[in-house]
């Protein structure tokens, strides 16, 4: 297992972390997994024997059910390891029931910590982006928790371009603590992280984390190439409605790409999707979910699997996403001095628009 360091931060993660959201499965959580404690153990087991060292979890998954099932599978090893967690969704009712703002943040963290059973966390996300509380409050908070000691580190999650720089330059421009990672959906067939996500987060020092590498089931080797799966799989699941797919054709062929790829490396679709992901520029870390250990063992093979340039090439171009403004005219005049972080994704939009 390979170690990177977390954005501008002295702490190394695996490129492998262990996800929780398939631990316990209640309150409208259902259709994700069971994983009970005794089977979270072994789960934990696994991981750690893989050389993964941390383990990702949120206040949301399962209503911190998922967090109480973790806690449990941690004790007498949180020494060991990594322990990350987010705040901010809506988890109770009232008009502070969620949000970025100190009231919120500071009452979640302290019940996440409680059901983790420990008295700090390495990670703390703010889980959505809070449009409403000034982003002044929410870097003084996330810095007031890193000084109290109660987190090591902070970062966001599914924020877009603009708010991930507002968050990090804001910090910095105040003297705060600033964001090391975010945590972003990006797989083979949704790349929108690529227009400015991926390049902000290098420019801005903050590591890139992906969710759901294998799209929530899109890419775990059962979902057919017109989106059908069988009714046991989340994708299948008639009330559970991620991902969005905003182009059924693109997922048809990049799928195809996929399954052509596992078939010439002897792998399985799992094993090529991650060994693919975690070759993409500006990829640091990858959260692995999983529904049972078979799931698991098979997504931790993929750490030994690299794909050749033109079996990685072969992918890319089947999920490319289009060239949208200011990005196309970029790639018509702009690469004569491109930042280094956008330069790979620049070249892909001038072979599209055939320059």
């Amino acid at each position: 297992m390979g170690y990177v360091s977390l954005g501008r931060s002295g702490i190394r993660v695996s490129r492998y972390i262990l996800g929780t959201l398939t631990f316990a499965g209640t309150n409208g959580f259902e259709a994700l997994g069971n994983i009970d404690v005794d089977q979270a153990r072994t789960m934990v087991d696994m991981a750690l024997d893989a050389g993964i060292n941390a383990f990702d979890t949120a206040n949301l998954y399962s209503k911190g059910d998922a967090e109480n099932v973790l806690g449990e599978a941690l004790i007498g090893r949180r020494d060991q390891v990594l322990l990350f967690s987010k705040g901010r969704s809506e988890v109770e009712q009232g008009p502070n029931g969620g949000g970025a703002s100190r009231l919120h943040l500071t009452a979640q963290l302290e019940g996440s910590l409680k059901r983790l059973k420990t008295d700090w966390l390495d990670l703390y996300f703010v889980h959505q982006w809070d449009g409403l509380t000034p982003i002044e409050e929410t870097v003084e908070t996330m810095s007031g928790f890193v000084k109290a000691g109660k987190i090591r580190y902070w970062g966001v999650s599914n924020y877009s371009g603009w708010a991930l720089a507002k968050t990090a330059l804001t910090a910095q421009a105040a003297g705060f603590v600033a964001p090391v990672a975010h945590q972003i959906y990006y797989t083979p067939e949704a790349r929108e992280a690529e227009y400015e996500l991926l390049p902000a987060a290098e420019e801005l020092g903050i590591g890139s984390m992906v969710w759901s590498p294998l799209g929530q089931g899109l890419f775990g080797g059962r979902v057919k190439h017109d989106g059908s799966a069988p009714g046991e799989t989340r994708q299948g699941h008639a009330e559970w409605k991620e991902p969005y797919v905003s182009d059924r054709a693109r997922l048809e062929r990049v799928l195809k790409a996929v399954e052509a790829v596992a078939r010439e490396t002897g792998r399985t679709v799992p094993q090529v999707t991650l060994a693919w992901l975690r070759a993409r520029p500006g990829i640091g870390t990858i959260v692995l979910g999983a529904r049972t250990g078979r799931q698991l063992a098979d997504n931790l093979a993929s750490d030994s699997l690299v794909l050749s340039p033109q079996q990685s090439s072969l992918i890319e171009a089947a999920g490319r996403p289009a060239p949208l403004y200011p990005f196309w005219h970029r790639a018509m005049w702009g690469v004569d001095r491109p930042t280094p972080s956008e330069r790979a994704y620049l070249k892909g939009h001038r072979q599209t628009i055939g320059i």
